[in-house]
């Protein structure tokens, strides 16, 4: 084990709450406060700490030599479809960030349009293509600095190549449109300066005039809880506004561009998933009402009634995952177990086929758009990096758009899928990818990950620290536990909000399974996860750290006693739901990870990943969680903090950021797993 300088210093300065009668007490609350010097001076000791622990460990040039050769390579993505035009991001093998490219035609020449460097404010300056006007002249980009989840928003002139005055500030675009008459546009933009930061309307902005004159065009109303967008078809906006009480509220509204007349209320109040898009007139939504498994309805309005809902896409035995509208066709993508289906049916909803998807790949639907039948998508596996590939249903076959060039021979790969018990006697699939010979017989290291919320499932796909260390013998297993969707809209709920529990049941019972079956030992079993998976991390790892040697905690919710107060987080109310609501707290309480570390345990080496720019899960979670388990441990095994000012939930970074924190992460994982550098 590498030496390490001493741990820094954590003064413990309780604060205890009273919360339904139960004494709360949180040991380092003065962490919360990001930009106190305290706070700064703290990060920067931790900074120190984490870097004569990683700086030392062997082989480190190695592992940055190979992912320089993962990750330095031409990449595509963000592809927009605009007529025979494509307008999308493409990062040179070489390049910090990706520019803003224009091909004219499938065998068209890539135009560079909008280059971040040439701004001159770092190499944490991104850019991202949003929209084009539908004649094609404009287009809407975000910038971005560093991982926000914020950004500012421009438009260019695409035949001048000239940026327009009418640029939105920093803040969350939620909707916009270009108007019919080429000479405006619609917006729904929530400002981080703005006077009434509740206030949820959308403006009507005229080409060259100042946003104060922008015209309301829609008011939702003044609370922290609504959230409105805007949809368009070009001759109707729509207005969808979000309510996230104790159940999310929905309501819709519609209006065509050249009345004055209020919008017409076409749904108000509904329990139900509500997604509706406008298409030749219609109104098309994706919906769970009366279908758990969710079906795309066509909405015909009644007056003083509830809509009819008039199926077009019925409910199936497996749920909906995502849909695209393709001139005169719907693709519409499902979750078969663990497999993906892709259906495409006409517009009145008869099935005119399936796009070929090979079993071992995961697609995802990309891009359309209503003038064509063309619709892009997105395929990976375990062993083949993302590429993009056009289909149109009359041709009836896939062809490549553009691939990334990684040396990782797919052939030598392999993965099967097996089944395991959880604590409740559910049967739980899982994969196992690794090297053929890993797969067959012995006992090796081994990382696992899974996700576990949002009824977002856990298809096979590619990662770059994965397939470092497959090169490597170690063992890959993704469990599809509970909390996903892969068995169905019922795997979901079975671990939403009261049952979160059942998640981490099934986690953890994957690991005792793997250890049990001989596939690994603790010693050699690892776990990582970012996000709602960095809390699954963060909750198994405090819940049995005798099962696992090392944690890879990324960006993640910790303190789910407070998760609500900060940032946006209380839209999440439904699937976590919150503190407030004593039944929630007693479910919320009995898991969260912060309030279930121990004095004198015996963890395992723990790296925790955040950064200042972290506005979904605020960095207030890692810095506590550090904190509390330095304090805690009484294993050798180090727990350290990698953080960031640049780093957020947006995977935005440049490069040699990237290569950087791959390293690192590598690194600490292949030391404390004895992975062979």
């Amino acid at each position: 084990m590498p030496a390490m300088m001493s741990l820094p210093n954590s003064p413990v300065e309780p604060v205890t709450d009273i919360l339904h009668g139960t004494p709360i007490t949180d040991p380092y609350r003065w962490l919360e406060d990001q930009n106190s010097p305290r706070t700064r001076n703290w990060i920067e000791e931790q900074t120190r700490y984490a870097r004569s622990y990683l700086d030392s460990l062997p082989g480190r040039e190695r592992i940055r030599a190979r992912i320089r050769e993962f990750l330095a390579v031409e990449t595509y993505d963000s592809v927009q479809i605009a007529g025979a035009r494509y307008l999308f991001r493409k990062r040179l093998a070489e390049q910090e960030q990706p520019c803003i490219y224009l091909r004219e035609g499938i065998d068209g020449e890539d135009v560079l349009l909008v280059d971040p460097a040439k701004r001159e404010t770092g190499d944490h300056t991104s850019v991202k293509p949003l929209c084009v006007s539908p004649d094609g002249r404009l287009l809407l980009y975000e910038v971005k600095e560093g991982g926000e989840r914020t950004g500012t928003f421009e438009l260019l002139d695409i035949q001048n190549r000239t940026v327009l005055p009418d640029a939105l500030p920093r803040g969350y675009l939620r909707g916009f449109a270009f108007g019919p008459d080429r000479q405006s546009f619609y917006y729904v933009h929530e400002s981080k300066d703005a006077m009434r930061p509740f206030h949820r309307a959308a403006f009507r902005h005229v080409l060259g005039t100042s946003f104060h004159d922008d015209k309301e065009t829609f008011f939702a109303g003044d609370r922290q809880t609504l959230r409105l967008s805007l949809i368009s078809d070009g001759q109707r906006l729509g207005f969808l506004v979000l309510d996230f009480q104790d159940k999310t509220l929905t309501d819709f509204y519609l209006k065509p561009f050249a009345s004055e007349a209020n919008p017409q209320a076409i749904v108000v109040g509904a329990s139900y998933a509500f997604g509706p898009r406008l298409v030749q007139g219609r109104i098309l939504a994706i919906t769970d009402r009366d279908a758990p498994n969710r079906r795309i309805v066509e909405v015909r309005p009644r007056t003083n009634h509830e809509p009819e809902f008039i199926d077009v896409i019925p409910a199936a035995e497996f749920p909906i995952q995502r849909w695209l509208v393709a001139a005169e066709h719907l693709f519409v993508s499902y979750i078969h177990g663990t497999r993906t289906v892709v259906r495409t049916f006409s517009l009145g909803g008869q099935s005119t086929g399936d796009v070929p998807v090979r079993e071992e790949e995961s697609i995802r639907l990309m891009g359309s758009s209503q003038d064509t039948d063309e619709v892009l998508l997105e395929a990976e596996s375990f062993a083949e990096p993302p590429r993009i590939i056009r289909y149109k249903p009359s041709l009836g076959r896939r062809v490549l758009w553009a691939e990334r060039n990684i040396r990782f021979d797919a052939k030598e790969w392999a993965h099967v899928q097996v089944f395991y018990t959880s604590r409740d006697g559910t049967t739980i699939p899982m994969f196992l990818f690794g090297r053929r010979d890993v797969l067959e017989k012995g006992r090796h290291p081994t990382v696992m990950t899974s996700y576990g919320g949002y009824g977002l499932s856990m298809t096979p796909q590619f990662t770059v620290l994965v397939a470092f260390l497959a090169e490597r013998g170690v063992l890959f297993a993704v469990p599809n536990i509970r909390g996903g969707s892969e068995c169905g809209t019922e795997w979901h709920a079975a671990a939403k909000r009261l049952k979160r529990q059942t998640a981490y049941d099934d986690f953890l019972a994957a690991a005792e399974w793997m250890i049990k079956t001989g596939r690994t030992s603790s010693e050699q079993l690892g776990i990582f996860g970012g996000s709602n998976s960095g809390l699954l991390v963060g909750a198994a790892m405090t819940q049995r750290p005798d099962l696992f040697r090392a944690v890879l905690c990324m960006v993640p919710l910790l303190d789910m006693v407070r998760y609500h107060l900060f940032d946006n987080a209380h839209v999440w109310r439904d699937e976590f739901g919150t503190s407030d609501n004593k039944e929630d707290f007693v479910a919320i309480h009995r898991y969260s990870p912060y309030h279930h570390v121990c004095a004198s345990t015996a963890y395992p080496a723990t790296m925790i990943v955040s950064g200042d720019a972290d506005e979904n899960c605020n960095p207030l979670h890692a810095r506590k969680m550090t904190a509390r388990l330095q304090a805690a441990n009484s294993s050798p095994f180090p727990i350290i903090l990698d953080y960031s000012p640049h780093r957020g939930h947006s995977p935005v970074l440049p490069l040699s950021d990237r290569i950087n924190a791959l390293t690192d992460r590598l690194a600490f994982l292949c030391e404390q797993l004895r992975v062979p550098v």
